[in-house]
């Protein structure tokens, strides 16, 4: 398992080991924006270092939403620029004997409870190096236990944005948590996935790549597939949301090369009535 979350070859450090002036910090939380809670985590961050730059990628996660947030800060962290902060806190489990990440990869560091939450990063990265973060002078003090987005998680993200080591944080683990991943099968001659995330627009979105779809179409012969999902067919795919009918699904591979399925300018999972975890399949 060592080998397989860290190896000093690949991993991002500062030039030269000195931070920039302006190092950039992202959250992705489940806070929402009616409450202190990320105002709060903001105050702590820019009380240690005044000139980091904040980018909020999300705080609509659903509550508690381990599984969603591992989807989305997968699917944008890798748009931002090399030595970028992530924070993810989405953290049921605070104030238990779960443990608190920092985790190195080639381009960024992550810092999230250990809950699953990175699986997608880690599954990508597969030389990251995991820290489990122990040193007390990087926390807070609180009388409570139940907000280490705001305690751990941002301190610990000002301090590392200010050129502290990653070695003076805690130690290398090798075991951190991981969700189960699906990854689409072929089977009976069929491309089986499942739909892995619903945007806010309602479009289906699969873990069914494009180059799934390509080497299956050329090994079953099927330029144009038919699109199975719950009682609905769809016949072949289009190429923009335009193309597609009013009221009835229609697929398409999106900008992120899974296969997605929609209604234009309607909700398909609402017209549907399925969600994550509904099977899909090219016949």
């Amino acid at each position: 398992m060592a080998s397989r979350f860290h190896s000093d070859r690949k991993l991002f450090k500062w030039p030269a080991g000195v931070a920039p002036a302006r190092p950039l910090i992202t959250l992705l939380t489940d806070f929402g924006s009616r409450d202190s809670f990320v105002a709060s985590m903001k105050g702590v961050i820019l009380s240690i270092h005044s000139e980091v730059r904040i980018v909020d990628l999300s705080h609509q996660i659903v509550p508690h939403g381990i599984e969603e947030a591992a989807y989305v800060i997968a699917s944008c962290h890798q748009y931002f620029e090399d030595g970028t902060i992530h924070v993810v806190v989405v953290d049921p489990g605070v104030g238990s004997a779960r443990r608190s990440l920092l985790v190195t990869t080639s381009r960024h560091y992550f810092l999230a409870p250990d809950n699953g939450l990175l699986t997608r990063v880690l599954w990508n990265e597969r030389h990251a190096e995991v820290r489990q973060i122990e040193n007390v002078l990087y926390r807070l003090p609180s009388e409570g236990a139940t907000f280490d987005g705001r305690d751990l998680f941002s301190p610990a993200a000002a301090w590392l944005a200010m050129g502290e080591p990653t070695s003076s944080f805690g130690r290398v683990i090798d075991d951190p948590v991981l969700l189960p991943l699906a990854f689409p099968i072929t089977q009976d001659g069929m491309l089986i996935g499942q739909i892995e995330y619903v945007d806010r627009f309602g479009n289906l979105i699969t873990n069914i790549t494009a180059a799934n779809v390509r080497e299956w179409s050329e090994t079953a012969g099927r330029p144009h597939p038919e699109v199975h999902v719950g009682t609905c067919v769809i016949q072949g795919l289009v190429t923009s949301y335009s193309q597609g009918q009013l009221d009835s699904p229609s697929a398409l591979i999106n900008s992120s090369g899974k296969l997605e399925i929609f209604v234009d300018q309607q909700s398909a999972a609402r017209h549907l009535q399925i969600g994550v975890g509904e099977e899909v399949r090219l016949c």
